[in-house]
């Protein structure tokens, strides 16, 4: 392991104002979204959306890392050049993403641990020489009151995988996305969601530091602090920017090299008008850059322009761009509404 490599690399993925491009969903989610849209579920459909999304011009003035799934970094672009290279040859770094997803967690009703670390060593490895520099590793945590969700059981299980994961990570001179997601499913309030994520995010550094994790050759992608899509009050940007930046004030150390949060179900302007509030509000007064590591947040609009015909791909790829281009915008505090497309 190479702390400073390591560093270097974080660093890197989210310099100039960028954040990350989450393209690794599973092949049954890629179908299922597919599938909404009439495109065809197969393995050349999955790859002609991936090289649209790599070869999209501009990308990488937004983008400073593309989280991969297993079969995208084993296959090429329609040029014959593999993703990740083609990623590398533009400046995006590529990154995998390595859990084996969320099972039911034994005596533990309703609750996930994140599966995986059987055999990760090895894969790495293999990760390592197909090119990938970082990797990704998701927990969930459900909030349901009425059943005493999340656990001390759940939360200290996925905390304790996630850390052993990221030691590995690093171990392979790999950088590790620790990323600990309190689910927005539910009615539960912004301030509820507030003392969840404090919980888990306090149980994962204590792992962290456990199990001897350098905190500066790390980044972590997190949920941001949001009331239950249920609930009846919902939260203006700023109160959402507030309660997020109060929340990881007092539990992410300074050491760790910046925030990417996801946006685990919120709508594409939500994402980037709460992202942009932290920045504004809080400029100048956080020890860790504050970014996004956004999935459909940054790829619905593309998927939909392109819905499986080579004629849309530039039109596809336009959206893609302009849509990491405002998200760019909310990392510096400079986005606004007026910006969104009209509908």
């Amino acid at each position: 392991m190479n702390k400073q490599t390591l560093r270097d690399t974080a660093r890197q993925m989210l310099a100039e104002g960028k954040g990350l491009l989450a393209m690794d969903e599973s092949n049954p989610t890629a179908d299922k979204r597919f599938a909404a849209l009439g495109i065809p579920q197969t393995v050349e459909m999955r790859r002609a959306y991936r090289d649209l999304i790599v070869t999209a011009p501009g990308l990488a003035e937004s983008i400073g890392g593309a989280i991969l799934y297993d079969e995208t970094i084993r296959q090429t672009a329609l040029d014959g050049t593999p993703f990740a290279q083609a990623l590398q040859r533009v400046g995006i770094i590529p990154g995998i993403k390595v859990d084996e997803g969320a099972k039911p967690l034994a005596l533990h009703e309703g609750e996930l641990v994140t599966l995986g670390l059987d055999g990760l060593r090895e894969r790495l490895a293999e990760y390592s020489k197909m090119g990938a520099r970082f990797a990704k590793w998701r927990a969930v945590i459900t909030i349901d009151d009425a059943n005493d969700a999340p656990s001390r059981g759940c939360i200290e299980a996925n905390a304790h995988a996630l850390a052993r994961y990221a030691a590995l990570c690093q171990e392979a001179g790999i950088v590790p996305i620790v990323e600990p997601e309190v689910l927005m499913d539910g009615g539960h309030t912004l301030a509820r969601c507030g003392e969840v994520t404090e919980r888990s995010l306090h149980a994962v550094f204590e792992q962290l530091r456990t199990q001897r994790v350098d905190l500066a050759g790390m980044l972590l992608k997190p949920n941001m602090v949001v009331p239950g899509l249920a609930c009846p009050a919902q939260a203006s940007a700023d109160e959402v920017a507030d309660a997020t930046i109060d929340c990881f004030r007092r539990t992410v150390p300074a050491a760790v090299a910046g925030i990417a949060f996801l946006s685990g179900g919120q709508s594409a302007a939500d994402a980037s008008a709460r992202l942009n509030a932290m920045n504004l509000r809080h400029k100048g007064q956080l020890p860790w850059p504050v970014a996004f590591s956004f999935a459909r947040a940054i790829q619905d609009p593309a998927m939909k322009a392109w819905s499986g015909k080579a004629e849309n791909v530039a039109a596809a790829q336009a959206k893609l761009v302009e849509r990491a281009r405002l998200n760019r915008l909310a990392r510096r505090g400079e986005y606004t509404a007026a910006m969104e497309p009209a509908r």
